[in-house]
């Protein structure tokens, strides 16, 4: 089925029966992505005495609890209510799920045990190109990302300089392969989600950050339509499941 989506004046057809899933499912295992210091997730049937909600145990449903956290167990979305004091949904933030995209690759820089991305790097790799949203894949890029353990490891992070660039950019939306955008252990400063939702100044309350996706090799880089799913949870963030599509 072929779309045809009109923004800034320009029409871009795109089609439907072939989505580019980049997220990253969650699964009750050992083996799910996680981060943060969190126990696995669990998938368990609801117990009510001797009777267990599964029909492999003989009942006549399968009726689950899902016990797991955003933001250390899967593709997620967040809103600046990650940071704010104040209650702020992503659900009641986030009202648009159509964005023209761009996809990019970068290799972190290092620096001592860090790795990190620049704005040097990010300028280089959109140019002079206006997206409502970025995506950002770092290499290596391996399937592990579909179940690395990210607690104590120091992933890669975003230079606060590069969150700047891309608030002043325009870029309404982030999505990074990476469980935060910021470094794991920075005594609580948080300088490139503050920085990109501009905590200090007049807060971006439509925009967010999508962390912990996977983009395959086969997705080169280059322009998209991106399909930026939630669920609708009432909390700064949500399981989401971003879709890209090839514009034709």
């Amino acid at each position: 089925m072929i779309a045809t989506i009109e923004t800034n004046s320009k029409k871009y057809k795109i089609d439907l029966s072939k989505p580019l899933d980049i997220s990253i499912p969650l699964r009750a295992s050992a083996n799910n992505v996680n981060a943060w210091y969190q126990d696995p997730p669990k998938i368990e049937p609801v117990q009510d005495g001797a009777w267990i909600a599964s029909v492999a145990e003989g009942a006549d449903i399968n009726f689950n609890n899902i016990s797991f956290n955003p933001h250390a167990h899967g593709t997620h979305t967040e809103c600046v209510g990650h940071l704010t004091k104040k209650t702020h949904s992503v659900n009641q933030n986030l009202k648009q799920f159509f964005f023209l995209a761009e996809v990019i690759t970068v290799a972190p820089e290092k620096r001592k045990t860090d790795f990190f991305i620049s704005k040097k790097q990010i300028q280089f790799a959109l140019g002079n190109k206006k997206r409502d949203a970025v995506i950002l894949r770092t290499i290596p890029n391996t399937i592990e990302k579909l179940n690395h353990q990210y607690s104590n490891t120091n992933p890669p992070f975003l230079l606060e300089e590069a969150a700047i660039y891309l608030r002043e950019k325009g870029v309404k939306h982030l999505l990074i392969d990476l469980p935060s955008v910021d470094k794991e252990k920075d005594d609580g400063e948080l300088l490139a989600h503050h920085a990109f939702w501009n905590t200090a100044g007049r807060k971006r309350m439509d925009a967010t950050i999508t962390e912990l996706i996977f983009v395959p090799n086969t997705v080169a880089d280059g322009t998209y339509f991106l399909n930026l799913q939630i669920a609708p949870f009432e909390n700064d963030a949500t399981p989401s499941k971003p879709i890209l599509f090839e514009i034709e």
